[in-house]
């Protein structure tokens, strides 16, 4: 071994320690928003998350949780560290990665270099490295339990082998390197499919070195190839061979009357068969070509093997265990992710285009009677002819997706979209505010971390920025440096190695821009998504790596001295990234951050033992499932995913016991809510329904598929329809009193029935049930629903709900004009006061991103201030000021800032003798709302919510001070509000 190689080794372990101990610090303790917690979960118990899982990661997650000795509240903890392990290594690679091509870029042997050229080679990697290690993007996916963080240390471990495999000069050797990358590849297949792109550009560097005569066709060739390889294992493989072992499962079954499982098994082995055979055959004829792509073959097979724990699973029937892939059939449309549906790529509609027709696609099957029996098909739309185009950009027609693209498009209603709006559209959204946005959040500088946030350039430096802004921890500006050092990184190798700097190219390409047009983003999503391109900021340090050979060489004609240039280069160089690391440090670090978990706890205290809780999306569900399945929390509430109710699988496992939980009381049979059997319940009134329908008999019509309340669909087959937009449902009013759920003081509104509009919209499948599980409950369990739902969730009952915490409980009790429900001061302020956790979030040091301060906050916040004014209603002013108190104590505006519901607080600080806090707040909040405002209206800022967020508060503030006969401080802040309706034209 060489003195560079041993000085290469030791420095590549010493960037790896710096990352790993960067990573260490600022892990989050407990599992975080969005996936984390589902994950975390997962890995714990080995269960089946949302498709196409990650079996590798859960597996790895596994043996880290170990690591906790049996105590489940440090589970998570040692989860994450698989991502901040996983991250350390990715860095490791990327500074070895660099020093290799570095090698190129010198053009010299190891043996050659002298003490100038390597530190200038060490250098290069530490700049590099370090800029990665401490990248936005990177930094954030490094410290949670994603898959993102082990995903890119293959993709790193992947591009290394490659570049090193180009060194090697032994074919044997060289083989054996191309073996071992194809079981990385493999391997990767169980984390995420996002190393896959890398093989199109990969391929090149085959081509370089196995090619003497290099050309433009040829290349291109090469590139095809690997394109071709990797079409092969996306859809061949992955897909591909479970689809064939159930195309043989299905004829061994239905023709031959065989047991399920044996067309799986007959498939196993005659592909295993052959696969061994041809092997075998290519050590016979000595075709070492052949012989090595069967066995990268078989290792890319034996990596993705991992996914056989989905299948073992899925057969135990885990409390999580989405989709329920427990056979062939249904495993493969688990890998394919068939539950989200597909996005058009090359040709397809756009959000205009209307369905004509609907064909008949492929089968659906399902195990009946020793059978695979057809229940349905998937459907195959024919739209409108001349509203389909190439290239679909603009093709959502989900929410308000279209509303957003002829606001995005400046489309009048009823205008179809040309090709010029969809590529506008392609690249001013897709390509300019979901990728390139993001590159310059980690090469550029970020303005915040609020949703939609933009850039920071040098110049903004001197900017006047509101409190909001220039205060959020996000706020980094990085004065363009690393993309600089970045671009000199791609002159240097476009002068000296422009091969490299191709498959360099090809690669930021595939992982950045290409990633943008296969994805083809709709026009909002439910949060960031710089995440997924974190590839192409890989590239792009190793870019910034180079850069400091090419300030090197810059200051060649200043610095004589080689050793002493080496060294100055890559001190200027090792700026960037310390500038990197010291503003990106605060945003980043959530060694002390709990309220992802506390909030989660908090949501299943606000509910009454063996509660059923409907909750929707990822943010309500995930941690609540990490609680519950990690923690052992609150095992005895049964949490309901709306997003899931629609599924049959998941109301099949409703109707299990989990834990503590009883099954959830469902009165339909699996043939009910089978795919594809009422999906939807389309409103259609019955004359003689209109002055309601019992909901029970309603229930059993639709058990009996009676066809008094069927009509055919297009398809020719039946579905239930809702009869009535008035529904009812009688009370058994001694049973309900003796369970002593009411108070005393609402008994006398309990009456043998309720009734209620329901509306005439249309049922979902996940209504129908919970239409279902209210009607059959019988008030026995406690039902209620998460505050964080859409309004449409709660189907139109909010009347006959009484506000306990962070949820509604449903009631046999209407309460007129109650039409956000009704607080129970006695049980709010109990579960407000005593039962519920608020770690850290009084520690200004602690980060809160923009998901915290939403939703967690927001509903805190709204049910401390609904409990204090039902308090002050019922003149129980103590209590009332000790809970006012407590949410100003718990989320102080140091560590958690007023919001507008906040300035709601005002009103009743003053009720309550308060005075000098409320001015306080009152104050704060004007100056901070008025600069908003001006900042806005003078950088012409198109972002209307916000600015009616900030007049929302000015307004408030103003009727509060009013209100409290706060005249002349009332008078100072209208003043400053009139000036702003006027200057947004608001109400001219």
């Amino acid at each position: 071994m060489t003195r560079y190689n041993r000085f290469n080794n030791l420095t590549g372990w010493i960037v790896f320690a710096i990352a790993f101990l960067t990573y260490a610090l600022t892990v989050e303790r407990t599992a975080s928003f969005w996936d984390c917690g589902e994950f975390i979960a997962c890995a714990f118990k080995l269960q089946v998350p949302h498709p196409p899982g990650a079996p590798f990661f859960l597996l790895i997650g596994r043996l880290f949780s170990l690591l906790s000795f049996g105590d489940v509240t440090q589970v998570a903890y040692w989860v994450n560290m698989v991502s901040v392990l996983s991250s350390a290594f990715t860095i490791l690679f990327l500074f070895w990665t660099i020093t290799l091509l570095g090698l190129k870029l010198l053009r010299k042997k190891e043996i050659d270099l002298t003490l100038a050229d390597t530190i200038l080679l060490l250098g290069s990697g530490v700049v590099g490295a370090l800029a990665y290690t401490w990248s936005d993007s990177f930094w954030f996916s490094a410290v949670e339990a994603e898959v993102y963080g082990m995903s890119s240390f293959f993709t790193a471990i992947v591009i290394w082998a490659v570049f090193k495999w180009e060194r090697i000069d032994d074919p044997a050797a060289e083989n054996r390197w191309l073996i071992f990358i194809a079981y990385l590849i493999g391997l990767s297949i169980g984390v995420h499919l996002l190393n896959l792109v890398t093989i199109p550009g990969l391929a090149l560097v085959y081509y370089y070195k196995k090619y003497d005569k290099i050309t433009i066709f040829g290349g291109l060739l090469a590139f095809i190839a690997g394109g071709v390889i990797l079409v092969i294992i996306n859809s061949g493989i992955i897909p591909g061979l479970p689809s064939l072992a159930g195309w043989f499962e299905i004829k061994f079954v239905n023709l031959l009357g065989l047991p399920f499982g044996s067309g799986t098994i007959f498939f196993i082995v005659a592909f295993l068969g052959a696969l061994v055979y041809g092997i075998r055959y290519s050590q016979i004829k000595q075709n070492a070509l052949l012989n090595t792509a069967l066995l990268s073959l078989a290792f890319v097979l034996i990596g993705y093997s991992c996914y056989l724990l989905v299948l073992v699973r899925a057969n135990y029937n885990p409390p999580i265990n989405e989709n329920n892939p427990d056979g062939t059939l249904s495993f493969v449309s688990y890998l394919k992710r068939e539950q989200y549906g597909s996005r058009p790529l090359l040709y397809g509609p756009t959000f205009v285009s209307r369905p004509i027709k609907q064909n008949r696609g492929e089968p659906i099957y399902r195990k009946q009677g020793g059978k695979y029996a057809i229940i349905d098909y998937k459907p195959e739309y024919e739209y409108e002819p001349g509203t389909s185009m190439l290239l679909p950009r603009m093709y959502s027609t989900q929410s308000n997706h279209p509303q957003l693209y002829r606001q995005m498009q400046g489309l009048a209603e009823g205008q179809k979209p040309s090709m010029a709006d969809n590529l506008g559209f392609m690249f001013k959204y897709q390509i300019g505010h979901m990728y390139w946005r993001y590159f310059m959040w980690n090469f550029v500088g970020r303005e915040s971390d609020e949703e939609g946030a933009g850039n920071l350039l040098p110049l903004d430096a001197a900017k006047d920025f509101p409190y909001a802004i220039s205060h959020n921890k996000a706020h980094d500006n990085f004065f363009m440096l690393p993309f600089l050092l970045g671009l000199l990184g791609i002159v240097i190798q476009y002068f000296r190695r422009r091969r490299d700097l191709l498959v360099l190219g090809l690669l930021f390409f595939l992982t950045g821009v290409a990633l943008v047009v296969y994805l083809n983003s709709p026009p909002t999503e439910p949060r960031e998504r710089d995440y997924i391109y974190v590839g192409s900021y890989y590239i792009f340090c190793i870019w910034i790596g180079f850069g400091v050979v090419s300030i090197a060489e810059g200051i060649a004609s200043f610095v004589k001295n080689a050793t002493t240039r080496a060294g100055l280069a890559t001190a200027i160089g090792l700026i960037v990234p310390a500038i990197m690391g010291f503003k990106g440090w605060d945003n980043h670090d959530r060694s002390n951050r709990y309220h992802s978990v506390d909030f989660a706890k908090n949501l299943l205290s606000s509910c009454a033992p063996n509660a059923i809780l409907f909750t929707g999306g990822d943010n309500d569900t995930f941690p609540l499932w990490y609680v519950q399945e990690t923690e052992g929390f609150r095992t005895d509430v049964r949490v309901c995913n709306l997003s899931l109710l629609g599924t049959d699988w998941y109301i099949d496992q409703m109707k299990r016991q989990t834990y503590e939980s009883a099954p959830l009381p469902i009165s339909l049979e699996h043939d009910n809510y089978m795919f594809g059997k009422n999906d939807i319940v389309p409103f259609y009134e019955i004359p003689g329904v209109k002055g309601g329908i019992n909901l029970k008999e309603y229930m059993g019509l639709v058990k009996s598929e009676n066809k008094a309340i069927q009509v055919p669909l297009t398809s020719g087959d039946m579905t239930s329809i809702l009869p009535s937009s008035v529904l009812f449902l009688p009370v058994d009013v001694a049973s309900v009193s003796k369970m002593g759920i009411l108070k005393p003081d609402m008994l006398p509104f309990l009456r043998d029935s309720i009734s209620w509009t329901i509306g005439k919209s249309d049922l979902y499948k996940s209504d129908l049930i919970m239409l279902d599980i209210i009607a059959t409950n019988n008030w026995q369990r406690p039902i209620y629903f998460s505050s964080t739902l859409a309004s449409s969730n709660y189907l139109s009952l909010k009347e006959y709900m009484q506000v306990e915490g962070y949820a509604y409980r449903l009631l046999p009790v209407f309460v007129p004009n109650a039409t956000d429900g009704y607080v129970n001061s006695d049980i709010m302020y109990n579960n407000l006061m005593t039962k519920m956790a608020w770690r850290e979030l009084n520690n200004p040091n602690t980060y809160y991103d923009n998901t915290f301060l939403g939703s967690p906050v927001f509903t805190a916040r709204i049910a401390f201030l609904r409990l204090v004014g039902q308090l002050i209603a019922e003149n129980k002013m103590d209590k009332a000021k000790l809970a006012l108190n407590k949410i100003l104590e718990v989320m102080p505006d140091k560590s958690i800032p007023y919001d507008q519901i906040s300035s709601n607080y005002i009103r009743p600080l003053f009720q309550l003798g308060e005075d000098k806090k409320a001015m306080e707040i009152a104050d704060t909040m004007a100056s901070r709302a008025d600069e908003n405002l001006n900042f806005a209206r003078e950088n012409g800022s198109s972002n209307q919510r916000d600015a009616n967020i900030d007049l929302y508060i000015l307004q408030t503030i103003v009727n509060s001070l009013r209100e409290s006969g706060k005249e002349e401080a009332a008078q100072k802040y209208d003043a400053i509000f009139q000036r702003h309706i006027s200057g947004f034209n608001i109400g001219q």
